[in-house]
């Protein structure tokens, strides 16, 4: 039996919620197992990623207009109640009576048609109170978290690392839909080729205005099976990562090493600068990872890379020096919470072991450097533990490397050894870079 499109999506709220797993395959995976037409399509996954980023503040709403206890309530009825807030709260499309009835009739389809009366007195109360967020028993922090649906303990790190202001800005963007950037295959094509061949298969496609070989896409449905795709003419790479590039400023016949370079997208970028003249070895820990470097370097024509299997946390003697070292390490990934708002939701605890891994691969990397030649930290997270602090402390215990700065050309980031991209300074994801160089 075919589902309806909130059917899908409780089904996934319920499963993410006991199993956790990453929100955008799990939607993709749904849509093609259900085969849910455009329209469903749309407005289940709007429903769904609303959800997850606002789910602080529908929980907020839940404890304040039910008489049962938060902790009392089935965790199925609960996603209910996340998903009849989020319409009526968010959803001018979806008229009241619509997002109650509709919310009702979900519980029949988890087997509990017994919750249909509190479901339903709740949400009505909610629209009875002209649908108001009452705020007055929070200070300015619960205030934040309530309505950006995102911890204290975050906004607070945010607020003492960023400031006041940076942070609001962030947790602002942290809701818009996240654009979808491409780099064009300078090696082969020009941007304005590309950006005709795309619209002529009916995908939408603009120049970046900072980054001439950055393009913004839409109508992206199936970009990945266009003939623009097929022959190589660009490769999906957020402008932010696109910017890490042009930082790394590999030059023609140099040597660049990408340590954790899945899914291979700085790589290529790399290697399309440097017109596929000199050696990218682009490595990654898992094999199934390393095939999907090697098929984007195939179709992409790339033949100066070459994907292999390495562990970036120990040195390998078998790897020579290069002119260019990318470290971009794994992290929390708190710069790409507006494409996975699940993100934002991890304990503070979780987070406390990753800078462990970030200094063992960035001192393995420091052995692959030649003298003269540049290492390029990199990560898609905002928190200085894992960003600032890693490299700083790096520079401590390595006195044959010093900061350098890279000009990328643009007002909008400062020029500075160290970077922190946030959406609102680029509309790209949240990210920072460090360059540092080997004098000997």
């Amino acid at each position: 039996m075919t589902k309806t499109a909130r059917q899908i999506v409780l089904d996934l709220l319920i499963r993410m919620e006991l199993a956790g797993s990453y929100s955008n395959i799990i939607l993709d995976n749904a849509f093609s197992e259900n085969k849910t037409s455009g329209k469903d399509r749309a407005f289940a996954a709007a429903l769904f990623y609303g959800v997850l980023e606002r789910r602080m503040t529908l929980d907020y709403l839940i404890r304040y207009y039910s008489s049962l206890e938060f902790d009392r309530m089935s965790p199925k009825i609960i996603q209910i109640m996340r998903m009849g807030f989020y319409q009526l709260l968010y959803m001018d499309s979806v008229p009241d009576n619509a997002a109650v009835d509709e919310s009702v009739k979900l519980a029949d389809h988890i087997g509990r048609g017994g919750a249909k009366g509190f479901i339903n007195a709740v949400l009505r109360n909610f629209i009875r109170d002209e649908k108001r967020i009452d705020h007055k028993d929070l200070d300015d922090i619960g205030k934040l978290s309530v309505d950006y649906s995102c911890p204290k303990w975050l906004i607070k790190k945010w607020n003492r690392e960023l400031g006041e202001e940076r942070t609001l800005a962030f947790l602002k963007a942290s809701f818009d839909r996240p654009p979808i950037y491409a780099r064009v295959n300078t090696y082969k094509y020009k941007t304005a080729d590309v950006i005709e061949q795309l619209k002529s298969e009916g995908i939408g496609a603009k120049k970046n205005p900072f980054l001439e070989e950055c393009i913004e896409l839409s109508d992206t449905r199936s970009v990945d099976s266009c003939a623009a795709y097929r022959k190589g003419m660009f490769h999906i790479q957020d402008i932010s990562s696109q910017l890490c590039c042009r930082i790394i400023a590999p030059m023609f016949n140099e040597t660049v090493i990408d340590l954790c370079a899945a899914p291979g997208g700085k790589s290529f970028t790399c290697a399309e600068i440097m017109q596929n003249r000199g050696r990218v070895l682009s490595f990654d820990l898992y094999d199934g990872k390393v095939d999907v470097i090697k098929n984007g370097a195939r179709r992409l024509g790339l033949s100066v890379i070459e994907p292999a299997e390495n562990d970036a946390r120990k040195f390998n003697a078998d790897i020579p020096q290069a002119d260019r070292v990318i470290c971009d390490v794994p992290c929390s990934g708190l710069g790409v919470i507006r494409r996975k708002p699940e993100i934002k939701y991890k304990p503070m605890k979780s987070l406390e072991d990753i800078p462990d891994t970030q200094k063992k691969i960035i001192d393995t990397a420091a052995g692959y450097v030649k003298v003269g030649g540049t290492l390029i930290y990199s990560t898609c997270t905002v928190s200085r533990d894992e960003n600032e602090n890693v490299v700083e402390e790096f520079l401590k215990e390595h006195g044959e490397f010093v900061p350098v700065v890279v000009p990328v050309g643009t007002n909008l980031l400062p020029d500075s050894y160290m970077r922190t991209m946030l959406p609102s300074d680029i509309n790209g994801d949240g990210f920072f870079t460090a360059t540092l160089r080997r004098i000997r």
